[in-house]
């Protein structure tokens, strides 16, 4: 759907993109508006969006959007089980010293793992790589 430029506009984009927050028809949705050569720019509507504005292809839907400035960034819990293996072999400082980014990169994968065993496997993975102090500690 193209945003009409007088709505664009009013926005600051970043790198041609701008980051939005709405509603379809009292469905709320965060997204970016694409820019198109020469045109305004675009909000993709995906089927999600469709299905939670109970709209669809070819009917009419309500609209509201406004630039969305917060930056989301999602903090993951280190979990016990990791926490304590660091503590036993005293790795704690190794695994702070990480940047930020890479730590929350391994927290976040961390966090998606059902099974202990699974979980088990990726944090011995990770103590052997500081163990050894690797420069770019990853897990899987």
């Amino acid at each position: 759907m193209d945003v009409p430029l007088r709505i664009s506009r009013k926005m600051t984009s970043k790198k041609g993109y701008i980051k939005i927050k709405g509603k379809v028809n009292d469905f709320d949705f965060a997204k970016s508006l694409v820019p198109v050569k020469n045109r305004p720019h675009r909000l993709f509507v995906n089927l999600i969006m469709m299905k939670g504005g109970k709209t669809a292809l070819g009917k009419v839907a309500h609209f509201s959007i406004e630039q969305d400035n917060q930056k989301k960034k999602e903090k993951y819990n280190i979990p016990k089980l990791l926490r304590e293996v660091l503590k036993e072999n005293e790795l704690t400082e190794a695994f702070n010293s990480l940047t930020s980014s890479r730590k929350n990169d391994i927290l976040k994968y961390l966090s998606f793992i059902r099974t202990e065993e699974t979980m088990m496997k990726n944090i011995t993975k990770l103590i052997g790589q500081l163990k050894t102090n690797q420069k770019s500690v990853r897990i899987p």
